[in-house]
């Protein structure tokens, strides 16, 4: 495991000489793992598969067993409270709250990874596994690209679409995410602009389909990138999406609010292969700590929230993705 600095030295050398490798690390951007290409007979540490169009599951959810211990409301309520007042009294415009769900499944965690349906996948054996939709920069062609994803619905609900569009809080929470992403890729970018507002993903989950609503912010690299690529991504973290604004008081919030350290959940994996990156934001994660599989889960908080609409949305999150 390396810390920041020296993540940041050793991905700036490898873009330097266009080496392929991939990569997770953590929330806070403090530890990461970082592994060069090599050939089939390596062992590496971890698995990593990225597909932007991800293949239907070969098992049926029927075929898989699924349950969910999600904490009492009133406890989430607690916390809830706590980073509503903290918006009410202005340290905050949007606060990510997220919390731990204890799970039980028939499968394992190598199963979930090979089984899941999702554009990025990471395995570290043993320790948690991640199957997640979003997307946290792409670069490529000299430009960079991020996808907030923010605004969740039961895709069953009549009139779903239109109900998510139009509600308020979707659309502040939203707003306020994008206009985050579009100061974080100014740090780093010119030119930054949003080339894609309020689209809509479809998601197929172990229970339900649920709609994603995400949009699409571009910015203008200088050319030798490569030889920055630790810096930029260090630059980047945390993932606003999973953190909120303003963010350096939000993640104090969020420290205080949260029962648990995120550790490696929503932090960023992703892989660079010489010429172009694709990362992901590790949400929809699943650890494994003394025995028990644990899921963690949350959303987004604005002073529009409800908390029996985001305990419900909490809850939601918890899924497989097969």
């Amino acid at each position: 495991m390396l810390t920041k600095n020296q993540a940041i030295t050793k991905l700036n050398s490898l873009g330097s000489q266009g080496n392929a490798f991939s990569f997770y690390c953590d929330f806070l951007g403090e530890n990461w793992r970082i592994e060069e290409d090599r050939s089939e007979t390596t062992k590496q540490s971890f698995q990593l598969a990225i597909n932007e169009e991800p293949q239907t599951s070969s098992l049926k959810p029927q075929e898989v067993g699924f349950s969910k211990h999600p904490l009492p409301f009133m406890d989430f309520k607690l916390a809830f409270d706590q980073v509503v007042h903290q918006i009410n009294i202005g340290n905050s415009f949007l606060t990510n709250l997220t919390f731990e769900t204890p799970i039980e499944t028939t499968l394992s965690l190598e199963e979930i990874f090979h089984y899941s349906s999702s554009k990025y996948k990471l395995l570290v054996p043993g320790e948690f596994v991640v199957f997640s939709p979003e997307t946290f920069v792409k670069i490529r062609g000299g430009h960079i690209y991020s996808y907030p994803m923010k605004g969740t619905i039961d895709a069953d609900m009549p009139n779903a679409e239109q109900i998510i569009l139009e509600d308020i809080k979707e659309k502040a929470e939203h707003v306020t995410i994008v206009d985050l992403i579009r100061n974080d890729l100014s740090q780093v970018a010119d030119k930054v602009e949003v080339t894609r507002f309020r689209y809509i993903d479809e998601l197929e989950t172990s229970d339900k389909k649920l709609l994603q609503v995400s949009s699409e912010v571009k910015g203008t690299l200088e050319s030798n990138w490569q030889e920055n690529l630790g810096t930029i991504l260090s630059r980047l973290l945390p993932a606003g999406s999973i953190s909120g604004a303003p963010k350096p008081e939000t993640i104090k919030i969020i420290e205080k609010a949260e029962n648990y350290d995120r550790g490696f959940y929503t932090g960023i994996c992703g892989h660079f292969d010489g010429e172009s990156l694709n990362t992901g934001v590790m949400i929809r994660f699943i650890k494994k700590e003394e025995g028990q599989l644990i899921y963690c889960s949350g959303g987004g908080i604005t002073s529009f929230s409800e908390a029996e609409k985001e305990y419900q949305e909490m809850v939601d999150k918890v899924y497989l993705a097969i």
